[in-house]
């Protein structure tokens, strides 16, 4: 009888511990998929919140484009300048949006060969490259969201100018046209 109470004891006991094992398992399985279920709620109010701290346009002056044919005005946009390092290379990254009628002006310290990308820029752009006597050196057209490949000028430049993607086919803007802007008080 009593060897009999013992492995009743035995059974009992390793009955116990599997089903301890069992509950514990499901559990953490009940955990995962709980997990599983709410984690793209969370990356999706991620990315919402990302949408929040795009930086709003602001604008500083007017630049014009200006025909190399008759010297007539080819399309006029509200400009954002920026100078100095610091606003350089902010430029227009972590933008989401932007009308064919803004802009931004970068006012280089020197003019010489100039290398952009568009690392965090999240909207295609066109880059137009100017010398400083204002006229248009190169531009590259539809430069790709999020790369960090360097866009360069080839040719001296002491301005550029970032308008959306697609702007110079739109409104006809070529090289060797010229640009004009004014500043405004604010």
């Amino acid at each position: 009888m009593k060897q009999a109470s013992k492995k009743n004891k035995k059974r009992k006991s390793a009955k116990r511990k599997t089903s301890l094992f069992q509950i514990i398992a499901l559990i953490t399985i009940g955990i995962a998929l709980i997990f599983l279920a709410v984690q793209p709620n969370f990356k999706r109010s991620a990315d919402q919140s990302n949408n929040k701290i795009e930086i709003p346009f602001t604008k500083e002056g007017e630049l014009s484009f200006i025909s190399k044919q008759d010297n007539s005005t080819i399309r006029t946009i509200d400009i954002e300048i920026a100078e100095g390092l610091a606003e350089t290379a902010q430029g227009l990254m972590y933008r989401y949006s932007m009308s064919d009628q803004q802009g931004m002006l970068f006012i280089m310290d020197i003019e010489k060969t100039q290398d952009f990308w568009m690392k965090e820029t999240y909207i295609s752009l066109d880059i137009i490259y100017v010398n400083s006597n204002f006229e248009i050196v190169r531009i590259h057209e539809r430069a790709v969201p999020l790369s960090e490949q360097n866009i360069p000028s080839i040719k001296k430049a002491k301005y550029v100018v970032e308008v959306i993607g697609g702007f110079c086919d739109k409104f006809g803007i070529e090289e060797g046209d010229m640009i004009g802007f004014e500043r405004i008080d604010n």
